[in-house]
Order: C-alpha cells, then sequence, then structure tokens
C-alpha cells in the first residue's frame, strides 16, 4: 500500500470513530479538508439513523458536500450552540496544542470549536509531532496589509483563495517552540484577525488513527461521554 493510500486510510478510520459518536438530535459542527470530508462521507452513511441531525459548516465546500449527501446544514446563528464539533488537523503535539488552518477556515473552525460543548480533533498518524514547526497560517484584515506585514516580518501571505469571510490567509514562519507565548502574542497583534494555533483547552478529543488502530487522546474540554441529553 502506497503512503498515500496508507494517510487516506488512517483519515477515514479516524472518521468514522468520530462518526460513531454522533447522536441523533445533535448539533454538529463540521471542519473542513481533506480529514474532514471523510467525516462528512460517513455521516452520509449513517444518514438513516440521524434524521433530526443538524450541522453547521466552516466553509462553503463543507456546506455543499455535507447537502450532497443529504445532511441538514444550518447557520451557526441558527443553531447558537453545538453539541459536538469534529475537526481536522495539521500537527498535534504530545501536550495537546495543534495546528490547523491549511484550508483556510481557521477563524470559522476556531469560532465553531469554541462554540461546540465538546471538541473532537481527528488525524491520521503523521500528524502527531513531537514539537509543533511552521509554518502556522493565519488570517489577517486586508486593511492596513502592508503595514501588518511590514511589523511581522515572519509572516507572508500565501498563494491561495481568501478565507470564507474574505480574509487575507497568510503564515507564520518563525519559531513555535513556545505555542502558548506564540499564541498570545499572534491574538494580541492588530491585523491579525485569527491564528491556527488551537490550545489543548479547546479540544474534548483527540482521535489518531494509527496501523495498530484509532488512538484516543483526552483534551482539556468536557468529553462527548460526559454531555447530557444532545440538541436544544
Amino acid at each position: 500500500m502506497s503512503d498515500n493510500a496508507t494517510v487516506a486510510g488512517q483519515k477515514r478510520a479516524a472518521a468514522r470513530a468520530a462518526a460513531d459518536m454522533v447522536e441523533d438530535g445533535m448539533r454538529l459542527g463540521l471542519g473542513t479538508g481533506s480529514t474532514a470530508a471523510y467525516l462528512i462521507e460517513a455521516l452520509g452513511e449513517r444518514g438513516g439513523e440521524l434524521p433530526r441531525l443538524r450541522c453547521a459548516a466552516t466553509s462553503p465546500a463543507t456546506a455543499e458536500a455535507a447537502r450532497a449527501l443529504g445532511l441538514a446544514v444550518h447557520s451557526l446563528d441558527e443553531l447558537v450552540e453545538l453539541d459536538l464539533a469534529i475537526d481536522g488537523a495539521d500537527q498535534i503535539d504530545p501536550a495537546g496544542w495543534l495546528v490547523k488552518g491549511r484550508g483556510g477556515a481557521l477563524t470559522r473552525e476556531k469560532i465553531a470549536a469554541s462554540a461546540a460543548r465538546s471538541f473532537v480533533v481527528i488525524a491520521s498518524a503523521e500528524k502527531s509531532v513531537e514539537q509543533l514547526s511552521p509554518p502556522v497560517p493565519v488570517e489577517l484584515m486586508r486593511f492596513g496589509l502592508h503595514s501588518t506585514l511590514r511589523a511581522l516580518s515572519t509572516v507572508a501571505v500565501r498563494d491561495a483563495p481568501p478565507s470564507p469571510d474574505g480574509g487575507v490567509i497568510a503564515d507564520y514562519l518563525g519559531s513555535v517552540s513556545d505555542p502558548p507565548a506564540l499564541a498570545s502574542r499572534l491574538s494580541e497583534f492588530p491585523g491579525i484577525v485569527e491564528h491556527g494555533l488551537f490550545a489543548p483547552e479547546l479540544v474534548s478529543v483527540i482521535l489518531i488513527a494509527r496501523e495498530e488502530g484509532v488512538e484516543r487522546r483526552t483534551g482539556g474540554k468536557e468529553s462527548p461521554d460526559d454531555e447530557g441529553p444532545p440538541g436544544g
């Protein structure tokens, strides 16, 4: 089996494990990217079991894929709160810090994770790293963009479409040796809408698919296993 096939198989395994955590009546946040696409596929296969499932998508591409498989997609403003959000990750370190946002929807993904009672991360084995490394995606305001880039010499605009909300997608290319300090610095800098560092406190469960099976790690946010009845 090729490396690409192995990674694809692991993504599918992690996505299916997460899809099994979804219950009928939940308000579910759907992430963006290739691993989230496998999740949508798995949920589509369970469609008959989840007639009252309501989803909020973090990108137009996710919304389109979900609707194509018969899932009900609403705006997050309609649902207000999510029972569960599920998304992939670009990197996961041993402490539970994540780098996310290579697909350009990092701000919406962080909003969905924050709005969810529980946030589950799904990934293939190569996403698990000993230490985070650049690039870290960031979304920038268009207003004053050149001034922002001049002040942030370690940030470079990516040759990519804008975010779903029209922001400029760029990458922080400096050191990521101290994720909490970097997250704080990027959060406080004018011109940065959001960054792709997700703290462990945002995450309930991390599912990493490996050759021997799906590893489950617990994060700092409550687990779906501890929730009351879904919906609202």
